[in-house]
């Protein structure tokens, strides 16, 4: 892969192998049929997602522990031929085992008795309706079309039968946007489609269903009703991906802002101007965020026009006039639209040219773009940062469709502290607030063709900035509390060494780096040979032999002996159990490693003397892979070292630009434990002023010395009752100075700490931090968060909290937990040793407000 896969897509990946691995055996046994899918929200990068599925089931893959199906062969299947060369595009960008060659359009003509193993087959609904020259002259039941055309021996139908047929070939259907395959059939639109996909999965007129169906979208429901319905099939199970993960990642944005209206009239001129004064700043933000990163790959924002289906031309000229009036240095030749309509339109006196989709984000000229609906499905333009949609209430599935394909981060990544550059502005002149809020809802809630994100949705908000009142001593220490990261299943210390070493020495910051890595952990190997030579001795043995046993028949006595016999083991049987050791020590390190051994014992210009060494150190690293205490060391080692750097050129890290340090971030993450990681000051932040309830709308309370406030030094915050007094309580503290409420969404901003409930880690996010001077002028934190006792995690996050306490108990004054028991506020103390003894013993968290330990907040 081209792309370090975020821990959620590593997670997905595994688990689809696990999938198509199971399906592929059953199949081949028992000519049993599977289906399964992988959910995951807009942005998630589903496509990334396949593309390593596709590289392990063609290639193999150690990481995941998986061998190659030689005669895989998948067929992408969607309703639009323009996705699917979008999504070809991004196979190839991905993948650097994945070939163009391997990556076939299927079009007429195209007459193959089966198709070729390890390819990867696009296919649409227009291409095996029945007027499409590819299935002409098929002679099955209700697929009867016309006479086959010259040339073409086989239909695609014929092609797809034989391939299902051949017992060395596995064919894999992978649907795209799966629920648009599994919709109302009343629709003729989805019947087509519907009728089509439903011959490919249960089979019809002789030919049989694809043994292995793979759904992929945002929203599986209906394909997930469709394969419960499905002949004989057996559903697996399926791979969702947290839409938290996601968020976490910073692949999508935090915010999607939305602007209307105060007062009912035609404001459609108004807000435009505002969308334009939205997209110069965006525009100005990005390139300075880019001078300050020192960063040629600037992002060119563009503003979406989204207009009624039949558009008055006059009325989408004079919204072009107004943009040219309100920003006049914008280039003349910079609009383009996307209608059905492929020609040149002509919109008051501008001719508008046509831009396919999918060229939309490459083309950096277009800065407006003009769309009705949602564009085209699986659309997303990523420097899509303003939309302003003259839609009117009853079409809000057009404009939420449309708000999820701009979500996607420009550069892939959160942009710490600036809530500007990780937002995405809508504005609607033809909504009012109550109106308004009926796609916040479709936003936030999701329905069955595009799920929730798990941001924030916003609308009117006021950006917030840092208080000039605070001191640079109390942002020193901002940014110098820990935050900690949500761990990651199956992380190895080796790849995350390796990665380590890898940037390291991409930044110039530690000289070879890479064979650093590889000698220390060749060194922890060769410790271990030495403490564990008898053990690892018997391991060898059992590597270059093979023991089994002979069956004899006596079939006049009726009777059966069994005589074990003992033979040399062949190079196939070695390269086997170096492969499956080279899987826990990483192949890299693995091969390093032999070639040391093979250069310690040989002389490499003795060729089969050298050849013989080599063969002998893979049998060591084979009999290693079979000692437990040799990978728990190795793994120890591994992760000493990582750890021994990360903190030793932390502070030349913190120095790189954002990009690099990105990098270093996900490398830090690649643990199966919590690790702390610095809060980055927020240079921005936007919050609503407004809250609205039962259609009565109101102005938020105001709060004075909050860390972030607007030009007359004030915070909105809607507080509860427990919040507001927590506020009120520490403010009046000797020495108070700043406060900061907690952000809850993901972000270098906002601090996490990571609990365990069961066997899955979640972030918990303080509600409030503190910051109070001392009488010798040090600034001191406190976290204090009040939650309640109700949820069934409230215990695992409380003794998450008492860790966290634990572990950085020198970096806080004060660490209080605040709950209600026995009807009043109640505060552990998680400084307490005994408090967080008893934390860790309890059973329930209410019992801990109720009892002893606890005393009356105040």
């Amino acid at each position: 892969m081209k792309f370090t896969l975020k821990d959620y897509q590593t997670d997905a990946v595994r688990d689809a192998l696990v999938n198509l691995k199971k399906a592929r055996k059953r199949w081949h046994e028992d000519n049993d049929k599977h289906a399964f899918s992988l959910t995951a929200v807009t942005g998630a990068g589903k496509t990334v997602m396949a593309a390593a599925t596709f590289e392990a089931l063609f290639h193999g893959d150690d990481e995941f522990d998986f061998d190659a199906d030689p005669g895989a062969v998948v067929i992408w299947f969607s309703d639009d031929p323009s996705l699917n060369e979008q999504t070809r595009f991004r196979l190839i960008e991905a993948s650097d085992r994945i070939q163009h060659t391997d990556l076939v359009v299927v079009e007429h003509p195209f007459s193959r008795a089966k198709f070729e193993a390890k390819k990867i087959y696009f296919l649409n609904t227009q291409k095996l309706g029945k007027n499409s020259l590819l299935v002409r002259g098929f002679d099955g039941e209700d697929l009867v079309t016309q006479t086959r055309p010259d040339a073409q021996a086989f239909t695609i139908w014929d092609t797809i039968r034989n391939t299902i047929e051949d017992s060395d070939l596995t064919l894999y259907l992978v649907l795209d946007e799966a629920h648009r395959g599994m919709g109302n059939p009343s629709k003729a639109s989805e019947s087509a489609k519907s009728t089509i996909v439903q011959r490919l999965i249960n089979g019809l007129g002789g030919i049989p269903g694809i043994p292995v169906v793979w759904g992929i979208s945002a929203t599986v429901e209906r394909f997930k009703k469709a394969m419960e319905g499905a002949q004989k099939r057996i559903t697996l199970p399926d791979v969702v991906v947290d839409s938290t993960k996601v968020q976490e990642s910073g692949l999508i944005k935090d915010t999607i802002i939305l602007d209307i209206p105060d007062e009912v009239g035609d404001f459609d001129t108004v807000l435009v101007r505002r969308a334009t004064d939205k997209l110069k700043a965006v525009s100005e933000a990005w390139s300075e965020y880019a001078k300050q990163q020192d960063d040629s790959h600037q992002v060119i924002p563009l503003m979406v026009l989204q207009v009624p289906n039949t558009p008055d031309p006059n009325d989408i000229g004079r919204a072009l006039d107004t943009i040219y009036q309100q920003w006049p240095e914008l280039p003349g030749g910079c609009i383009a639209h996307v209608f059905g309509e492929h020609t040149t339109q002509q919109f008051g006196n501008r001719n508008v040219p046509y831009i396919s989709p999918e060229r939309v984000q490459e083309s950096t000229w277009v800065r407006i773009l003009i769309a009705k609906d949602a564009i085209s499905t699986g659309w997303d333009c990523p420097r899509a940062e303003v939309m302003v949609s003259f839609r009117s209430a009853v079409d809000r599935t057009h404009i939420t469709q449309l708000m999820g394909r701009m979500v996607r981060s420009p550069l892939a990544r959160r942009i710490p502290g600036n809530e500007r550059l990780n937002s995405v502005d809508c504005l609607l002149p033809k909504f009012d607030v109550k109106t308004v809020t009926q796609v916040v809802d479709a936003l936030m809630k999701g329905d069955d063709t595009s799920p929730p994100p798990s941001g924030r949705v916003l609308i009117n908000p006021v950006e917030m900035k840092p208080n000039p009142a605070a001191t640079p001593e109390v942002w020193e220490k901002f940014e110098a509390l820990p935050s900690q990261t949500r761990p990651q299943r199956g992380a190895k210390p080796a790849k995350r060494l390796t990665a380590l070493a890898h940037e390291l020495a991409v930044d110039g910051i530690l000289a070879g780096a890479g064979k650093i890595a590889h000698a220390e952990m060749h060194n922890a190997l060769d410790t271990i040979q030495d403490k564990l030579k008898a053990v690892i001795e018997q391991k060898r043995n059992a590597v270059v032999t093979v023991d089994g046993k002979s069956v004899v028949a006596d079939l006049k006595g009726k009777t059966k002996t069994f005589n074990e016999f003992l033979e040399a083991a062949d190079m196939a049987v070695i390269n086997d159990a170096f492969r499956r050791a080279a899987r826990i020590f990483s192949p890299d390190i693995s091969r390093t490693y032999v070639d040391a051994l093979a250069y310690r014992a040989a002389d490499p210009d003795d060729e089969d003397e050298f050849d013989a060494a080599l063969v002998d150190g893979r049998v060591s690293v084979a009999a290693l892979g079979l000692v437990t205490e040799a990978q728990l060391h190795f793994d120890a080692e591994a992760d000493r070292l990582a750890k021994r750097w990360l903190e030793e050129y932390g502070p030349i890290i913190k120095k790189l630009s954002h990009d690099r340090q990105e990098s270093y971030r996900q490398i830090r993450e690649m643990s199966t434990e919590p690790q702390d990681v610095d809060l980055v000051k927020p240079d921005a932040k936007y919050e609503p002023t407004k809250a609205r309830e039962n259609d009565v709308e109101t102005s938020l309370p105001t709060y004075k010395n909050h860390l972030l406030c607007d030009a007359s030094g004030n915070y909105p915050a809607e507080l509860n009752a427990w919040e507001e007094k927590v506020v009120v309580t520490e403010m009046k503290r000797d020495g108070f100075s700043f406060w900061y409420r907690n952000p809850q969404q993901p972000g270098q901003s906002s601090l996490g700490i990571a609990y365990l409930s069961g066997e899955q880690y979640g972030i918990i996010r303080p509600d409030f931090i503190f910051f109070a001077s001392l009488a010798d002028g040090t600034i001191v934190a406190d976290i204090v968060d009040p939650h309640g006792l109700h949820l069934a995690d409230a215990l695992p996050k409380l003794q998450g909290l008492a860790l966290y306490a634990e572990k950085h108990a020198t970096v806080f004054r004060r660490l209080e937990s605040v709950a209600e028991a026995h009807g009043k506020l109640r505060v552990l103390d998680l400084m307490n040793e005994a408090v967080r003894k008893a934390i860790a013993e309890a059973k329930d968290a209410t019992s801990l407000f109720a009892g002893m330990l606890a005393s009356d907040y105040q």
